[in-house]
């Protein structure tokens, strides 16, 4: 039999966004889940972010100008001007006043800024070179005095709960067009629940793991958007995949090691093989231009020599600076026997921000009654085809926070559930085969990369199309009858969501930020 738990708003994700939805709305007095997939909440794309987190003077117009020169005019204005609107006084709340993560300060106490790719001015508060960490622990440390707020950890979110409508009106479908939860794997009981509430958010990251290479969690696989778009949920821009240009390359495979843009941002200088610099080539900001452009310069440079990387070079700065400014940093190299004190650390793109997702307004609301999407999963016009540096920390903050105010005021319109009125989820028995799982995987990741990455024609993207189909037709098969895991839950979302970029791709002819058509 079905398990079930009932809650006033459910969160599935747990990263800055969802984490900070939390705060708001459980500061009213509601009754929160969250859930994970990860056994350890601490766990998520935030816990890797290093580079920082914007802190705008208020209305700071100057911001709004840099969001839309990144991603070459695409932005929403109106999304980036209520950035600018919200996000001083929501980060001070938040973050200053309440969960106090400890920023980096002056010897009289003054918080520092640093400067990043396409910003006109310092205005990127920092921790060392692990901001995301120091954030994830602060807002998980602030959200354990609230009782009303359970964690439900490794647990997986399988689909969305919606109403079945047999022989009712148009209208009456229109009404209740609407999420009421989720069914959810518990990974460690292996049993699979029904999790009702009131409204649901998706807070669930990118799908920068359905990349071989990339810089986030192996649980950015785009579980949220597969799980929307099943819903009925509207889906744009996902052709808009930013790679970062700087990942440590050391022979490991799937998730790379980020060399934070904030390198680049202190004088960090870009060299391929020969020792020679080579930004000047491709953009007068040289290290500090788009990363779109980064990227690119750098997969060109790696292709005309033959190298199998670009080199990233701060030897010139005082070791003992570069020691305590990316202590992170410098010890991940040490362990690859790489003193960056000494020497220029190796270098490769990876797939890094998802740049579209679930189309939402500007509170956060989705096409679906009851259903929110903040932080990576959504796409808000924010971002356009570029995203801007260290504006991801402060978009899922803002409106992760924008779309609790807008919880708080419509929740008296909807009334819980009958938990008895959903259908049980019918469990299958089949054993599943772990290795085919782990080589499907592997043919996913492989595809993206090679065929839908950092450049895209017509030729790879029709490859790619008749490789996901048929890996899509054979998962939906054994899938049915399965006794689920989470790998299989995740391979099933990430084929889905893989054939969504693809489409994207294919529809769009325009070479614009990061998303260049050959």
């Amino acid at each position: 039999m079905t398990m079930s738990n009932d809650f006033d708003v459910l969160i599935i994700g747990c990263g800055i966004a969802g984490l900070t939805n939390a705060c708001h709305l459980a500061e009213a007095g509601l009754r929160i889940g969250i859930v994970t997939r990860e056994t350890d909440p601490m766990v998520s794309n935030t816990l890797w972010a290093q580079g920082g987190i914007i802190f705008p003077e208020k209305n700071d117009q100057s911001l709004v100008e840099d969001i839309m020169k990144a991603s070459s005019q695409t932005s929403s204005l109106v999304a980036a001007e209520l950035l600018a609107e919200r996000s001083h006084d929501i980060l001070e709340e938040i973050l200053l006043e309440k969960a106090k993560p400890n920023f980096e300060r002056s010897e009289n106490g003054e918080l520092k800024y640093t400067i990043e790719a396409a910003h006109s001015k310092s205005r990127i508060l920092y921790r060392g070179d692990f901001t995301g960490k120091e954030i994830q622990i602060a807002l998980l440390n602030f959200l354990k005095k609230f009782s009303n707020i359970t964690f439900l950890t490794a647990h997986t979110a399988i689909d969305l709960i919606t109403p079945i409508h047999h022989g009712v009106s148009l209208q009456q479908r229109y009404e209740d067009n609407r999420v009421l939860g989720a069914y959810v794997l518990d990974q460690k009981k292996k049993k699979i629940k029904k999790i009702l509430a009131k409204i649901t958010v998706l807070a669930t990251g990118g799908i920068g793991a359905l990349y071989l290479h990339h810089s986030n969690s192996e649980g950015a696989r785009g579980d949220g958007h597969a799980m929307a778009k099943r819903a009925g949920a509207i889906l744009t821009d996902m052709e808009f995949i930013q790679f970062h240009p700087t990942t440590l390359f050391d022979g490991s495979s799937h998730r790379r090691f980020l060399i934070s843009e904030a390198l680049r941002g202190e004088g960090a200088v870009l060299r391929n093989d020969r020792g020679v610099a080579f930004m000047e080539k491709y953009h007068p900001d040289k290290e500090l231009a788009p990363r779109d452009i980064v990227a690119r310069a750098i997969a060109q440079e790696i292709l005309e020599t033959g190298h199998g990387c670009v080199y990233l070079d701060l030897t010139h700065k005082d070791p003992l600076w570069i020691r305590d400014r990316f202590p992170t940093i410098f010890e991940h190299c040490l362990e690859k026997r790489i003193d960056m004190t000494k020497a220029p650390i190796p270098v490769v793109p990876a797939a890094h921000y998802t740049c579209g997702g679930i189309k939402t307004d500007l509170k956060g609301q989705t096409n679906l009654r009851g259903l929110y999407a903040v932080g990576e999963v959504a796409c808000t016009g924010l971002h356009g085809a570029n995203r801007l540096a260290s504006t991801s920390l402060l978009e899922g903050l803002t409106w992760g926070y924008m779309a609790a105010e807008n919880i708080l005021k419509v929740l008296p319109e909807f009334e819980a559930y009958d938990v008895d009125k959903i259908k049980n989820w019918i469990e299958g028995t089949a054993e599943v085969d772990t290795v085919l799982i782990q080589q499907d995987w592997l043919t996913l990741k492989q595809t993206m990369w090679n065929y839908v990455g950092l450049t895209r024609a017509s030729n790879r993207l029709a490859r790619a199309e008749a490789m996901f189909r048929e890996l899509a037709d054979e998962i939906q098969k054994f899938y049915k009858n399965a006794s689920l895991v989470d790998e299989l839950i995740g391979l099933r979302n990430a084929v889905e969501v893989a054939q969504l970029v693809l489409q994207a791709s294919r529809r769009n002819h325009e070479s614009v930020g990061c998303f260049f058509r050959e």
